[in-house]
């Protein structure tokens, strides 16, 4: 069955944020062109400007340079498509991550080689995030393939492939586009794989070819046309009645969901199935936000020894597990300490199902097995019954006196009462990741960090590029001081396009993380004065308030100001923390990645 596809159709987790890649189910129109297709603007640049419209994006990040000075000319002459300078190529790379988390796909353009390299690293992170995104640089002269020239952005080589050979490994599709022909087919395949495969592409554009007319533009592009994918029939009803019959027999299952449902754009179906077997409900740390923490049976964050209150009891305990679309790395899994059996384990993957120590099913879409699933499963409410019964509220900080240094479980407890179904939170790579997981998200309130990947400075343009896609929520950023000397530059870009961002910058003084796994002089960083930073940025132009807290009181008084006189400002709120303060979670897992990471080799 072939689907076209327009406007990517953006879906929404059931929480309200939007979190799944695009849907391709359901027929769509391309968006008409705004350009005459018999006119002299018929070129590679419009079209290809034209295609990224069609596919839902209006914003693409850039830094120029000279080898994509033409292309982004044509960019900017395509109405639907904004163009966001951004301060480096990194930062462009981590806002098109960003964008592609809210908007279903996201676009970056970058110059050849040192812009190319440069950007890599938040490829590789979209890669590893499972996020399509199309990676556009612009390439050496056409004539210049095959000859001996030596080119300036090379490391003085005339082998001009050394960006693609960096590329193939992050990437799942490479176009090296270097005359008209093919140009068009080039272009619309790797769009197209993008979106099937979920995962960022490159396109290489020669710098002498966006502005040229050629004839293969000057008529209506073909609509996309994505093959959907199926499950095997047979294999989808043998592993659905394999798997019912290890789940009806179990006493007291629960279900815990992974960040691979976004991939799978199975997130309303895991939920189906959540409201339909009346089983415990948990998400792994990768995946908050995927699934509504509203839900009558959702009981928390599943993180081994650093899980939510009665979470890993109930799920260590349960005779039966159902996960959905996890990813068992070393962090997620607390060094390899999990306490889960294999064969108590219904494991889904977006194409496969493996029960216990197997069967193992393959080519089974996770959307499909989950909807059939449902209709064959009893009810069972024993593990939530387990949870309701053993749980306890959790308490609060102590009460801080008059003027006491600011805690940072208080500060997480003033942003827990920011949250709405009208802001999202973005969680840096630090101790934010387990504070941010103890929030209680609303219903609609969206959520993004990026864990398996891990790169420290990732937030900050990922704040730019989700507030550039979702103009519909405040974004709420938690940076540790440390992460954001790595990407600050794009604060400035945040300004330039008027977003109204709140930064919380938590000032401890150096790398908190990397302390607890492993402590030394390296993990001191040079303290800024960071709202003078930003002042500085801001320099009088555009809308920015900035402002220290050391205590509760400037917390409060501070939050206060951000969400009434300057809700319509960027707000940056540095707070001052202890340098040992942190949360007890962090300091739990720390030890024990500390373990995995200093195990002996393995006697020869």
């Amino acid at each position: 069955m072939d689907t076209k596809i327009g406007n990517v159709d953006v879906v929404t987790t059931p929480n309200g944020n939007v979190g799944c890649p695009p849907k391709i189910g359901g027929a769509s129109c391309v968006q008409s062109s705004s350009v005459p297709f018999n006119s002299t603007e018929a070129t590679l640049g419009r079209h290809l400007a034209r295609r990224l419209v069609q596919i839902g994006i209006s914003d693409v990040f850039s830094v120029p340079g000279d080898f994509n000075l033409t292309l982004l000319d044509h960019l900017i002459a395509e109405p639907g498509l904004n163009l966001v300078g951004c301060c480096n190529e990194l930062n462009a790379g981590y806002a098109a991550d960003g964008y592609a988390r809210s908007r279903g796909v996201g676009a970056c353009v970058v110059t050849f080689t040192v812009g190319g390299l440069s950007v890599l690293n938040a490829i590789a992170g979209a890669y590893s995030e499972n996020l399509p995104i199309i990676c556009i640089v612009g390439g050496p002269n056409s004539n210049d393939y095959g000859t001996n020239r030596i080119l300036h952005h090379t490391i003085g080589s005339p082998d001009f492939s050394q960006e693609l050979r960096c590329f193939q490994t992050v990437t799942c599709y490479q176009a090296v586009v270097n005359n008209l022909e093919d140009a068009h087919e080039l272009i619309d395949t790797a769009i197209s794989t993008a979106l099937k495969e979920s995962k960022p592409v490159y396109i290489s554009v020669g710098c002498n070819l966006p502005a040229i007319p050629h004839p293969t533009f000057s008529r209506e592009p073909v609509p996309f046309s994505l093959s959907r994918k199926m499950s095997n029939k047979m294999g989808l009803e043998a592993a659905v009645e394999a798997a019912s019959m290890f789940l009806n027999k179990a006493v007291k299952p629960v279900m815990v969901g992974g960040p691979k449902l976004r991939v799978a754009n199975a997130c309303q179906a895991f939920v189906e199935m959540a409201d339909a077997s009346g089983y415990a409900l948990a998400v792994t740390p990768s995946g908050k936000g995927l699934v509504p923490e509203h839900h009558p049976h959702f009981i928390g964050t599943y993180w081994g020894a650093v899980s939510t209150a009665f979470c890993a009891e109930i799920v260590e305990s349960a005779d039966a597990y159902v996960f959905a679309g996890p990813i068992f790395n070393d962090y997620s899994s607390v060094g390899y300490s999990l306490l889960l059996k294999k064969e108590k384990a219904l494991i889904i993957q977006p194409d496969r199902v493996t029960i216990g120590n197997g069967p193992t099913f393959g080519c089974i879409l996770m959307k499909d097995f989950l909807q059939a699933l449902s209709k064959k499963l009893k009810k069972n409410t024993t593990a939530y019954e387990n949870y309701h019964r053993i749980f306890i509220p959790e308490g609060h900080p102590l009460q801080c006196a008059p003027k006491e240094p600011l805690r940072v479980n208080v500060l997480f407890e003033h942003i827990q009462k920011m949250l709405s179904s009208d802001t999202a939170v973005i969680a840096e790579t630090g101790d934010s990741w387990f504070n941010c997981q103890k929030l209680k998200l609303p219903q609609g309130c969206g959520y993004e960090f990026q864990m398996q990947y891990g790169s420290i400075g990732w937030s900050v343009g990922a704040t730019l590029g989700y507030a550039q896609a979702a103009t519909d929520k405040r974004v709420i950023a938690c940076i540790g001081d440390g992460s954001f000397q790595v990407t600050a530059q794009d604060v400035s870009t945040m300004l330039r396009c008027g977003q109204k961002n709140i930064i919380f910058l938590i000032n401890n003084g150096g790398y908190t993380i990397e302390v607890e796994i492993h402590d030394g002089p390296y993990n001191v960083i040079k303290n800024w004065n960071y709202t003078g930073l930003v002042d500085a940025i801001h320099n009088g132009q555009g809308n920015c308030w900035t402002t220290k807290v050391f205590c509760e009181e400037d917390l409060i008084k501070a939050i206060e100001i951000a969400t009434v006189e300057k809700k319509d400002c960027l707000c940056f709120i540095e707070v001052m923390a202890h340098k040992d303060d942190t949360s007890k979670e962090l300091l739990e897992w720390g030890s024990r990645v500390s373990a995995a990471n200093s195990r002996p080799p393995n006697p020869q």
